[in-house]
């Protein structure tokens, strides 16, 4: 099926906005002349755009099609993670933004360079690095699903449509036209999902009737409290498991902590925090319930069992494909808000990698300061480079079998060791540098091993039925009901393979964490006594101590004077 005039109407003014903002930006103001104003949009941004910003920076159509395609296969267990957010805000909040606030340095990584070392420093911006280019890879994979079905563009030419238009207004217009470029897309996501779930309510006459429908097919539950590790996802999974993501996220990411720097002070950057909760709230039960919306519609004729689609993420285009073609404009708002997704996660993710770059790997070894102009110069081109990059490997995503779960692997795997790292460094004075990276290196392998080393068990689905399909092939019905031969399989993988990805970002920081204190208690190095160095509550313990050593070095020394004085005498 191909776009009507009016789909593709709706989505080139959305792509000509995006770039528009870009544009705008780039002639206006300072015209992205200067570090501050490229990176930084000057130091002050409102609080609630950045709010937006913050929200939509990992919030794409991984979101958007792993979630719904979640819900609708596996039932809405997922929906728990939201509790996990209303946890991690107030620690990072009160824990970590005042110390990147009282530095206020563009790269985040430059406070392990002066808390633990160079080495420290530039094995976790390496880290990011990787973590977040294999993650772009995957989010612009996502919205060429949704093209490719909808419109039967192919993969190449929507993840290269994508790339270009999002590289070009993220070169020219630096922070401030990703912060409100991001504000209008975070809308235009909004419209997307509200549109799948209005024309499922008309269809079967409300919320409580689609409710029904996922209620008598097992699709609710928020139940699940079992505490074995190898559960995919329960409560205690979700809840602990996806409060380390959201911190390692929202604390330490690069992209985040930046966003954060361009508001005028700490208070307005927690405001702003505060502010994105609901709306990361909003979207997020929003997509899972697009999951039922989807499932009402397909209860009884299954596409990946019927043959339809091949792929789970495939579920959210094949409903727009089926339900909202004869409607002028609604298929071509999707697609806008599915490629809006997209740009607005990857536009800040390609300014964050430049300015880690810069600061991390590059101006270390220049030997000469350069000019302001140059360094902008040279971060557009990063960005340049780091979209030609996602781009090829974009093409290799589409081999990944869950694009919500691969996404939130790529983040467990490297978060866990590096929030370790961070949250040693703000805490306890007396972690050192060799122990923080002896236990980064470790619990980075440990990671790598669990979420990578080895064959992961089949996830299972919740049953689905083709009791009302019109026309079936005998093969694939067949096929797609050897599903009950996965369980018995189960025992023959590796304990540690078979362990939820939810918990590979807490195996990770458990062991950096537990490693990098028993090193550094063998290992004797001097405490770090720099109160800026230290979250509030340990800066003040450290003030008392250093008052009180000082106070009583004083008095040793009046002392000993007094002694000298009176042999004298």
């Amino acid at each position: 099926m191909a776009l009507g005039i009016v789909d593709y109407i709706v989505f080139v003014i959305m792509l000509i906005i995006s770039s528009g903002i870009g544009i705008y930006y780039r002639f206006t103001g300072g015209k992205q002349k200067t570090t501050q104003e490229y990176m930084l949009g000057n130091r002050n941004q409102s609080f609630i755009p950045v709010a937006f910003s913050l929200m939509s920076s990992f919030i794409s159509a991984i979101t958007l099609f792993g979630v719904s395609a979640e819900n609708y296969a596996r039932g809405t267990q997922f929906v728990v993670i939201n509790l996990s957010y209303l946890l991690g805000t107030p620690i990072i909040a009160y824990v970590f933004l005042p110390v990147f606030f009282k530095l206020g340095n563009l790269s985040v990584y430059e406070y392990l360079e002066k808390r633990f070392g160079r080495s420290t420093k530039m094995l976790t911006s390496i880290a990011f690095s990787t973590q977040m280019i294999f993650y772009m890879s995957v989010v612009l994979y996502a919205p060429s699903i949704a093209l490719k079905t909808v419109t039967g563009i192919s993969i190449v030419s929507s993840i290269t449509l994508v790339g270009l238009v999002c590289v070009f207004y993220s070169t020219i217009g630096g922070i401030k036209a990703v912060i409100i470029t991001d504000v209008f897309q975070s809308l235009l996501m909004f419209a997307s999902i509200f549109a799948v779930i209005g024309v499922a309510m008309y269809e079967n006459g409300g919320i409580s009737e689609i409710w029904k429908i996922a209620d008598k097919y097992g699709r609710i539950q928020f139940n699940n409290f079992n505490i074995e590790p190898t559960e995919r996802h329960s409560v205690f999974s979700l809840m602990i498991g996806g409060m380390f993501t959201y911190i390692s996220l929202y604390a330490i990411n690069q992209t985040q902590v930046q966003r954060y720097l361009t508001m005028k002070d700490y208070n307005t950057a927690v405001k702003s925090l505060w502010c994105s909760l609901p709306i990361l709230s909003l979207i997020s039960i929003s997509t899972s319930f697009s999951g039922l919306a989807i499932f009402s519609k397909y209860y009884n004729c299954d596409p990946i069992k019927s043959g339809r689609i091949s792929n789970w993420d495939q579920l959210m285009p094949l409903y727009v494909l089926d339900t909202m073609g004869s409607v002028p404009g609604l298929t071509g708002l999707f697609v806008a808000g599915i490629f809006s997704s997209a740009l607005s996660t990857i536009s800040p993710v390609l300014n964050s990698l430049a300015a880690v770059t810069m600061e991390d790997y590059i101006k270390p070894f220049l030997k000469h300061d350069i000019s302001d102009k140059k360094r902008v110069f040279y971060m557009k081109m990063l960005v340049l480079a780091y979209g030609a990059i996602c781009l090829i490997l974009a093409f290799l995503a589409q081999y990944v079998d869950s694009i919500l779960q691969t996404s939130l692997v790529i983040f467990g795997v490297i978060g866990g060791p590096v929030l370790a790292v961070f949250t040693l460094g703000i805490l306890l004075p007396h972690v050192k540098q060799k122990g923080s990276l002896i236990g980064l290196i470790l619990g980075l392998t440990c990671s790598f091993l669990i979420g990578f080393g080895g064959p992961k068990p089949p996830i299972q689905n919740l049953p689905t039925f083709t009791n009302s399909c019109s026309t079936i092939s005998a093969a694939i019905a067949n096929t797609n009901n050897s599903d009950s031969s996965f369980e018995k399989s189960e025992i023959h993988y590796f304990y540690f393979f078979r362990i939820s990805y939810m918990y590979i970002i807490v195996i990770g920081f458990i062991v950096t964490f537990i490693i990098a204190l028993i090193v550094s208690g063998i290992i004797r190095e001097p405490d770090c006594d720099n109160p800026d160095l230290f979250t509030p509550f340990v800066a003040k313990r450290l003030l008392r101590k250093n008052q009180l050593y000082y106070n009583s070095s004083k008095m040793e020394l009046k002392t000993q004077d007094q002694s000298n004085d009176y042999l004298l005498s």
